[in-house]
């Protein structure tokens, strides 16, 4: 008897765990799925913050089909890398997530109190949420989960502060600390299903190149090194255009519109074509300005050069994708404290490289980001980019290893819902 109901005792109690584990689930995914995820950003740095923000959105939207709205307050910068963006339009659909206005406080019409009730709110990238609509999701019934998206470090105390809670006392809300990063014990980068698939595609095809190049009015084929430079300004940028102008063979350099552009336009005078558009040339070097690409072409722009100048935070993650050499010129900060974190970078990057290979690589980081001569470092650097090439593929397999930001944070939230359920609405 006393083993019958022994038996009775622990079915009963693996019943019961069995389906408050399922009622778990259900409760995890109900939130996730159901919700709307609101996701703030602030246009700062004109292109990096924006250009996460919305690639994070559509992904969320694509390929876990979520709800997405997507606050914004800058949204002539925001047409620059997505021509469907309405300037004029407070709220408006694109591509699935809805994009809405984020007025500044003193031109503020929004009512956050109306808002609808959010499953999860996202402050991206060091931007602050209205203080109004933080009252909003403190009233809130179960309150969202409310994450703070941090930018792109590699440095290592961001593994031990990845996830972290952070009590805000005068809310009675919790916000969590989101850190993508280049190891599994953060949130990962940036990557979307079948983009490897993608570019492999478009870099075995010569015809879909050539359509490519033609869109910017240029024929490839003339140039045997081919540059992409998204970049802040150098004190040294012409030793660098001199090395190209003197290169054995044609180089074609393509840059967006912007400071750098301009800074070229004034020290080179005599090149007016370099602000219309035209293929202006220096001896062997061929430069052309173009308008800001969308997304998708400007990841095919990364794998259709040879080399890579990429700044901030988006570009820099594509580059990793786009498997060609790269060099990333990370935002000045005073008293160079900007460079423990290329160095943190660097120290991940060419953790596998051969010493042959790490030094030069690391010295033509280094004085692309504190404005030394660039002569040397450029003329060590050029002979490796094939071995850099083959390197990259390694790399890049890497960090796929620690899944994607987007899928790393739907498994965050469902963890999150999951450990904090309430069921005072069931």
């Amino acid at each position: 008897m006393a083993v019958s109901a022994y038996r009775t005792g622990y079915n009963g109690a693996i019943t019961f765990l069995n389906q408050l584990a399922g009622r778990l689930l259900q409760h995890s995914n109900q939130s996730v799925y159901n919700g709307i995820w609101r996701i703030f950003c602030s246009v700062v740095d004109n292109f990096g913050d924006i250009g996460i923000c919305w690639r994070i959105s559509r992904q969320l939207v694509a390929e876990h089909g979520l709800k997405v709205q997507l606050w914004v307050d800058d949204l002539a910068s925001f047409q620059r890398i997505c021509p469907q963006i309405n300037p004029k339009c407070v709220t408006q659909s694109v591509l699935g997530v809805e994009v809405c206005y984020w007025p500044a406080a003193q031109e503020s019409v929004v009512n956050w109190q109306q808002l609808p009730a959010a499953a999860v709110v996202i402050e991206a990238l060091a931007c602050t949420i209205p203080a109004a609509y933080k009252q909003q999701m403190a009233s809130q019934q179960p309150a969202p989960l409310w994450i703070n998206l941090e930018y792109l470090s590699a440095e290592p105390w961001v593994e031990g502060c990845h996830g972290l809670s952070s009590p805000q006392a005068a809310l009675a809300v919790n916000k969590y600390f989101f850190f993508p990063g280049f190891t599994k014990l953060t949130g990962g980068l940036l990557y979307e299903q079948g983009l490897a698939q993608q570019l492999a595609t478009f870099i075995e095809s010569k015809q879909d190149q050539t359509a490519f190049w033609q869109k910017l009015a240029i024929k490839h084929t003339d140039y045997q090194l081919k540059v992409s430079m998204f970049a802040y300004s150098h004190a040294h940028i012409s030793e660098l255009i001199q090395q190209w102008q003197q290169h054995p063979a044609k180089v074609l350099c393509v840059i967006p519109q912007g400071d750098l552009a301009n800074a070229l336009a004034a020290q080179y005078p005599d090149c007016p074509g370099l602000l219309t558009g035209d293929i202006v040339q220096l001896d062997n070097l061929h430069i052309k300005v173009f308008s800001f690409l969308a997304q998708p072409d400007y990841d095919l722009l990364l794998a259709a050069c040879d080399v890579n100048f990429v700044r901030g935070e988006d570009s820099i993650i594509r580059a990793h994708w786009a498997g060609k050499p790269f060099v990333w010129q990370i935002y000045r900060q005073q008293e160079n404290a900007h460079l423990l974190k290329l160095q943190a970078f660097l120290d991940h990057y060419c953790r596998q490289m051969p010493a042959g290979l790490a030094a030069p690589v690391q010295q033509w980081y280094l004085d692309w980001n504190i404005d030394r001569n660039l002569t040397n470092s450029w003329q060590q650097f050029y002979p490796l980019l094939r071995e850099i090439t083959d390197y990259n593929q390694q790399w890049r397999q890497q960090l796929l290893a620690n899944g994607d930001l987007a899928s790393n944070l739907v498994h965050f939230a469902k963890k999150k819902f999951i450990i904090t359920p309430n069921f005072s609405q069931q």
